[in-house]
């Protein structure tokens, strides 16, 4: 159909829709596309057809706006507005590449519309097609070339194609554009500098930076960057003199910043220990109260010169009281010498301390202050409690605590201890201990959150987070509408441990739903940052959002749902009655009354639970109801609700997990456990050459990893096994499996590995499993085998024992271990008496048997960083 073209009163009418769309007032957008559709004559205007669809899209209503955009579009195929408003309308479903196809069919038609070619540009940067970002970049460059974005955006195009020399000389071509006074301070024209600078440094023209860095110092305005990007030039380039006095200026600036005595050792290149320590030894007398020149030596000395350092560098410390000297000192932690020479050197502070105030006997009658003990006890619980002394190390922090019972930083160390040791009840109720000290401090909530969740305790830490959100909507949704994704990372685990897997996967798909956010939140930075020239920060931000889904939430998130999936696709979810009749067939007339009773209970408490969350729906309902009232200009519809139900019963769970995984094999390819969890998802699709692959990656990063090892097993006898496999797929699995493994056979490959690492626990229990999986007839070998805790035997802890009862209760071991259970149980019970998992039966519910990993006494790292 021919284009239809408006006469002047119904053109000046659809000029003020455009105007209407661009100041979002579509309300009087929409009475304007009325008035023109109502003439019979241009009923089926089709560029006024799409105005209208693309307003009733901005107020919720899609499929209206869809039907209205298409029937335009079909009306006049030959308009650039009908292309460009359907690309917009594919924009705002985030269908980029569907939009970007419709940019290009509207230029067809208005080959220099300034506004499509920008729209365009902004999703080809979005969805990084960059050589066609340059193309388009090009085209807005010739069209306005007095205009700033114009330049930058070229620029920027060659830059991230790691074209660098020509995307510094599009820069210095615009500089050159800029009348700027030399000794006028312009913060964009500074940023524009040290852009241009970055550009040059990852050209590989260090020469040329600095040359760059020293004509227009005086014009940037960031005198720090200045500085340290001097000091990194003039390593580059071997000039050591200039870059040592950089370096020592940069120290007089900032004395606590490690990296600047990094350089500085790069620029004086120490032939030796001694040298190396008399770059320190300087800078002690410099800043005599510096605490990071006395705590980096400590790296690279031994002996008595290290024990001299450090005596000092501990007293300094325990003397200022300052908390986290344990947390500086554990990266010394891998070099047991290092360990027992501050064990002794403590241990030796507390009792001279103790008796006479006094850090040792030959200190001159100088006393110190009473905290300085208290510190020092605080020391030592996190030490013996980092080596998995954890009797000592309650006995330090409740000597700590008797002494001063109103420091939080004491009852957050007990917390951690008993998490450590397994009990993480316990470990909830210290640290809501050192809440209730301080409930104003968010971090404390949090953390003590934290730790109920990973006690369960998912209805407390909810209640716990309340206290620091917004009223008026329930913790769970602030929290969700926060991206906080802690909380919901340590949620999911939680009902994971609990089997409510619905629960878990909502949390698994809400933290998805916030990277898939943050991606798209970038597209308000296109445009931003080159009109403000944040550039070093704008490619800073592009180059992270390329990687976003290596975050550690991500990939505990994702791990959480691909396990969830695997189980469910293992053990398909049943009805009620079967689930009821499997868990009640092995329990007595006793239990079975008590268990009624507790369910009856819990179905109340639900119910009124549930009463209370339909209430406080309906409150935010209103409230909701009331503001789009108050605003009619609301854009957009409400995203697909995440049901746990609907998520749980999912028909192809192998299929949902792969989306979870394939983040992870382009981005955490170094993580071991990616590839083992894939391994896990084609195993049970029976995909034998990516099966391949997985362990091969796997194999490349720790070929003597316990799990690979299972993973191996079971692929030689699912190999050996299996018929239906093409001739040609069979060669290339036997022959890369020889060339790899040097041979095949599941059962000698489960004893070599069993010889080679018969003092592992791990490597026991792992070999102890495949025993089973391969011949069922020797389980009770690999019962004595996966049992056996013997002192000499490494690798023993809490998470390890758990998975050994765990798998003797479930079979995974054989079906008939009772007696071993409860002989193991009682046995880990002496080694780890404060661990849940192995309390006397009537001692705690035996559902805490399941609880995640971090009850495991190797989990040590300061949870903080999560938070």
């Amino acid at each position: 159909m021919p284009s239809i073209t408006l006469p002047p009163k119904e053109n000046a009418l659809f000029k003020r829709i455009l105007r209407c769309y661009e100041h979002k007032q579509y309300r009087n957008g929409l009475k304007f596309c009325k008035q023109i559709l109502s003439n019979p004559k241009f009923a089926e205007h089709g560029e006024t057809l799409a105005m209208k669809g693309l307003t009733l899209n901005c107020l919720g209503k899609k499929e209206d706006a869809y039907e209205l955009v298409r029937r335009g579009l079909r009306n006049d195929l030959k308009s650039h507005v009908c292309w460009h408003v359907y690309g917009l309308l594919q924009r705002s479903d985030k269908k980029y590449d569907e939009a970007i196809k419709c940019y290009r069919n509207a230029l067809k038609w208005d080959k220099d519309n300034l506004q499509i070619l920008r729209d365009l540009s902004l999703l080809q940067i979005q969805m990084r097609d960059l050589e066609g970002y340059r193309e388009t970049r090009y085209q807005l460059l010739q069209l306005r070339p007095a205009q700033r974005a114009s330049w930058i955006g070229y620029a920027i195009a060659y830059h991230l194609l790691e074209d660098y020399e020509m995307a510094s000389r599009i820069v210095e071509e615009f500089r050159k554009t800029q009348q700027t006074s030399p000794d006028k301070v312009d913060y964009e024209y500074s940023e524009l500098l040290l852009y241009q600078n970055q550009v040059l440094r990852e050209a590989g023209l260090f020469k040329e930076a600095l040359d760059h860095l020293s004509t227009y110092e005086k014009q940037i305005c960031d005198k720090l960057a200045v500085e340290e990007t001097r000091g990194e030039l003039l390593l580059k380039l071997d000039r050591t003199e200039e870059a040592s006095e950089v370096y020592c200026q940069l120290q007089e600036r900032n004395p606590e910043n490690w990296s600047y005595y990094q350089g500085l050792e790069k620029a004086l290149n120490p032939a030796n220990a001694e040298d190396k320590l008399k770059i320190y030894e300087d800078a002690w007398v410099k800043y005599p109260k510096g605490l990071v020149p006395r705590r980096l030596p400590l790296s690279f000395l031994t002996g008595e010169k290290f024990c001299e350092c450090l005596d000092k560098y501990l007293r300094m410390n325990f003397s200022k009281g300052c908390p986290p000297v344990f947390t500086t000192l554990k990266s010394l932690y891998h070099d047991k010498e290092k360990v027992s020479v501050i064990e002794e050197l403590v241990v030796g502070y507390e009792t001279s301390l103790k008796s006479s105030r006094m850090f040792s006997q030959n200190d001159n009658g100088r006393e110190e202050p009473p905290t300085t003990l208290l510190w020092v006890q605080f020391f030592l619980a996190q030490h013996f409690d980092y080596v998995g002394q954890t009797s000592k190390a309650l006995e330090y922090i409740n000597a700590a605590i008797d002494s001063t019972p109103t420091l939080i930083e004491l009852f957050v160390i007990k917390a951690k201890i008993y998490k450590h040791a397994g009990n993480i009840r316990e470990a909830a109720h210290w640290m809501d201990e050192a809440q209730a000290l301080d409930t104003a401090d968010r971090f404390i909530n949090s953390k003590c959150a934290k730790y109920m969740l990973k006690a369960g305790m998912v209805k407390e830490a909810e209640e716990m987070c309340s206290k620091f959100t917004r009223e008026g909507t329930s913790a769970v949704e602030n929290l969700n509408e926060m991206q906080c994704m802690w909380f919901q990372t340590e949620c999911a685990l939680a009902y994971q441990s609990m089997n409510k897997y619905g629960d878990a996967l909502k949390k698994c798909h809400e933290i998805e739903r916030h990277f898939v956010e943050i991606t798209d939140d970038q597209f308000d930075f296109h445009t931003y940052c080159m009109r403000k020239m944040t550039l070093r920060s704008y490619v800073q931000l592009l180059k992270l959002e390329d990687v976003l889904r290596m975050h550690p939430f991500y990939f505990k998130a994702a791990r959480t749902a691909i396990n969830i999936y695997l189980s469910l696709h293992d053990n398909p979810l049943t009805d009620d009655n079967k689930e009821s009749q499997a868990e009640t067939g092995n329990l007595t007339d006793k239990e079975l009354k008590k268990m009624k009773n507790k369910q009856r209970r819990a179905q109340k408490k639900a119910q009124l639970e549930e009463e209370k969350k339909i209430a406080e729906k309906e409150k935010q309902l209103k409230n909701q109801k009331r503001r789009k009232e108050e605003d009619d200009e609301e854009i957009g519809g409400p995203k697909e609700e995440l049901i746990p139900d609907k998520l749980v019963k999912v028909e192809t769970p192998l299929e949902e997990a792969v989306k979870f995984l394939t983040p992870l094999r382009n981005l955490v390819k170094e993580e071991i456990e990616t590839h083992l969890l894939a391994f896990e998802i084609y195993f049970r699709k029976e995909k034998y050459l990516l099966m391949l692959q997985s362990v091969k990656r796997a194999f490349s990063i720790d070929p003597d990893d316990p799990w690979l090892h299972q993973c191996l097993v079971r692929f030689f006898k699912g190999v050996s096994s299996s018929k239906d496999l093409p001739e040609a797929v069979k060669t290339v699995l036997n022959k890369e499996t020889g060339r790899l493994f040097g041979e095949h056979d599941p059962q000698s490959y489960n004893k070599n590995c069993l010889s080679k690492h018969n003092y592992s626990i791990p490597h026991r229990v792992a070999a102890a499993k495949m025993m089973v999986y391969l011949d069922s007839s020797s389980e009770k070998m690999a019962a004595e085998l996966a049992t056996c805790l013997d002192e000499s035997l490494s690798g023993r802890s809490v998470q390890i024992c758990t998975e050994v009862l765990q798998a003797l209760r479930d079979g995974g071991l054989g079906s008939d271990q009772q007696k071993t259970v409860e002989s193991y149980r009682a046995m880990c019970h002496q080694f780890y008496p404060c661990a849940l998992a192995f309390m006397p039966p009537g001692h705690h519910d035996n559902t805490t048997l399941t609880a995640n990993g971090d009850l495991s006494s190797g989990d040590h790292d300061d949870m903080s960083s999560d938070i």
